[in-house]
């Protein structure tokens, strides 16, 4: 496999070089659209919403709200993630969640993904996906029975990073959590556990250069591989294992998600690669942040390293004997009372 094709996959968070090309659906899935992968609680509501980011694209999301609140202004909260999930999967079971606490909450799909606009499809990007976060904001604020001085964010995996980003420039955001959170910018551009050399580095920024002008030719991006394999080997990794566990089952799969169900573009790197996202993050104080990772999480490393640079007030909380994706949709192991909690406390 060529070093383009090696980046796009661990873009995704894979490693194995055995995906199959075509899109079936396994016959066991929910292909319905509107299908969520959580039950809604008797205690909310959920109603579809749009809203537009400052690039013009139009962002879809679902308002969730408590039925218990009166005629009080609420605290809200902002959520998307996994990176390549759609607000039927994590971010609505989160929002489903925090609601039932007694927030406003929107969870969304972002920009080029799920039922938000932007074309191509199935690409993402740091600022404009950091820009998702602040557009969810301004929607936030601009409702009636919502306090736009009491609005924090929950970012889920990929989009811990760009919540953390989108905290740090936006001083509207009163309080930030992250979960099995990933710093994309640095997996994109260093590899996992930072294992990327400066040669590999240089040759796939040469091959990424290669397929643009293929891309050129042709009038359109191309496609990568395949997120996920359509069975698995039995010898991958024990993270893509949890991963398919998840996505390519009907314990997460939705029909709109990338990691169900699709491809990044072969290009979708480009952006990441020069980008470091979390360059500002000591700039979140004097607000706090709370970062929850699982105690046997791949990904636990980027929270701790992320921690190590932020300035205090700020929190690690590891779940012990979690992995990654555990904290995607155990309700009994996602820490909601702590979430509470510390959106409670600094959303005052």
């Amino acid at each position: 496999m060529n070093t383009i094709k090696l980046l796009s996959i661990a873009a995704v968070l894979l490693f194995t070089h055995t995906l199959a090309q075509r899109k079936s659906i396994p016959s066991e899935m929910n292909t319905s659209k509107e299908h969520y992968t959580f039950k809604l609680s008797d205690k909310v509501t959920r109603q579809k919403i749009t809203f537009k980011n400052r690039y013009g694209i139009t962002l879809s999301g679902d308002l969730y709200l408590p039925k218990r609140a009166g005629n009080e202004k609420l605290a809200a909260l902002a959520i998307s993630g996994p990176f390549g999930a759609v607000k039927q999967q994590s971010s609505g079971l989160y929002a489903n969640q925090m609601a039932e606490r007694g927030f406003a909450v929107v969870a969304f799909d972002p920009s080029y993904t799920g039922e938000s606009g932007g074309e191509p499809r199935n690409v993402a990007s740091p600022e404009i996906n950091t820009e998702d976060f602040s557009a969810a904001v301004d929607f936030l604020g601009l409702q009636k029975n919502i306090d736009r001085n009491k609005i924090g964010i929950i970012g889920i995996c990929g989009f811990g990073g760009f919540a953390l980003n989108a905290t740090a420039i936006d001083k509207r955001v009163r309080a930030v959590a992250t979960t099995s959170l990933y710093d994309m910018t640095r997996l994109m551009s260093k590899g996992y556990s930072d294992s990327v050399t400066s040669e590999q580095r240089t040759k796939t920024l040469e091959d990424l250069g290669q397929q643009r002008w293929k891309d050129a030719e042709n009038g359109k991006p191309a496609n990568g591989p395949r997120n996920l394999p359509e069975s698995l080997k039995g010898d991958e990794p024990q993270f893509v294992k949890e991963y398919f566990d998840y996505y390519r089952t009907p314990r997460g799969f939705h029909v709109n998600s990338v990691n169900s169900n699709g491809a990044w573009l072969l290009t979708n790197p480009l952006s990441f690669m020069n980008m470091p996202i979390l360059t500002y993050v000591k700039e979140i104080s004097p607000r706090s942040i709370l970062m929850i990772a699982g105690e046997n999480a791949h990904s636990r490393y980027f929270s701790e390293d992320i921690f190590k640079s932020a300035n205090e007030p700020k929190e690690l909380m590891i779940i012990p004997n979690a992995v990654h994706v555990d904290l995607y949709d155990k309700v009994n192991v996602i820490p909601f009372d702590k979430l509470e909690s510390f959106f409670t406390t600094n959303l005052k």
